[in-house]
């Protein structure tokens, strides 16, 4: 059983919300907050965030359907399963409404939940992603996730390829996803994400998003990392004309990673945000 004095370090758990079960890392005690990852990522990319929140809240970090150590299904990779996932991850905790911490899919996702389940969402931090984002850019999104499933041979060329793949992360933060996105097979080591997942699940990024802005009707913080390649100045301003109400920060200097290239800036948002 997981009790608040269980969690003044993280622990990992597998929660079945029902035909599905999560991969979670929680720690901490007071009012739930939930983070979820962006493509081919994990729940332990959010631990210099969850460090510092488990101070002030149950902070519990999602694999999300296909990722990590959670369960992939062949088939359910649209914003739809996965804001039913968010739910029914909620429901299970019997701590909500939550405040939800997204990036990138995970922003996705986040605000999709909150329009469709408000009873079980307190508010959202979305983190560099918005609709209108373009189609080339998702086309180059695409190609960099179905090139991630590769051999590698061991920790260290896992660490050189992501460097590569993240030229502005710090070491911390590539040995994270280094230690925590992989998994030993005959020959080294491969990606938790399932491949066909992640190609499904790209492909559900291009779903229009327009509607589900328009329709969210809890708060939701809008952060964009202002050299961020996802999200572009056009996109983020058309977004913004869309809802003139949501509150925007872009973070100086930061790519898309904007939780991991500036994790100081981003707590700092988040505390803001969730205290106005």
């Amino acid at each position: 059983m997981v009790t608040a004095a269980s969690l003044d370090v993280p622990v990992s758990r597998r929660i079945d919300i029902g035909g599905i079960t999560l991969n979670v890392r929680e720690a901490g005690d007071g009012p739930l907050m939930v983070f979820l990852h962006g493509i081919t990522s994990n729940s332990a990319v959010f631990a210099p965030l969850t460090s510092v929140l488990s101070r002030r809240f149950r902070t519990v970090s999602v694999d999300q359907r296909g990722h990590g150590l959670s369960d992939k299904p062949a088939t359910g990779y649209r914003a739809r399963d996965f804001a039913a996932d968010i739910a029914g991850l909620i429901e299970a905790l019997d701590r909500g409404p939550a405040i939800l911490i997204g990036h990138s899919l995970g922003s996705r996702n986040s605000v999709t939940a909150a329009a469709a389940y408000p009873h079980l969402v307190r508010s959202v931090v979305a983190i560099d992603f918005t609709p209108y984002i373009e189609t080339e850019v998702f086309d180059a999104l695409e190609q960099r996730v179905n090139g991630g499933d590769q051999l590698f041979a061991d920790r260290a060329a896992v660490e050189t390829y992501l460097a590569r793949r993240y030229p502005n992360l710090p070491a911390a933060a590539i040995r994270i996803r280094a230690e925590s996105g992989y998994r030993a097979v005959d020959g080294g080591l491969r990606p938790l994400a399932a491949p066909a997942a992640m190609a499904e699940t790209a492909s559900g990024l291009r779903e229009e998003l327009e509607s589900v802005y328009r329709a969210v009707e809890r708060p939701v913080l809008i952060v964009r990392g202002e050299v961020s390649t996802l999200v572009s100045a056009a996109a983020l301003a058309k977004t913004a004309r869309l809802r003139p109400d949501l509150p925007i920060v872009v973070v100086p200097g930061a790519d898309h990673y904007v939780n991991e290239v500036a994790p100081d800036i981003t707590l700092k948002a988040i505390a803001n945000f969730v205290d106005a």
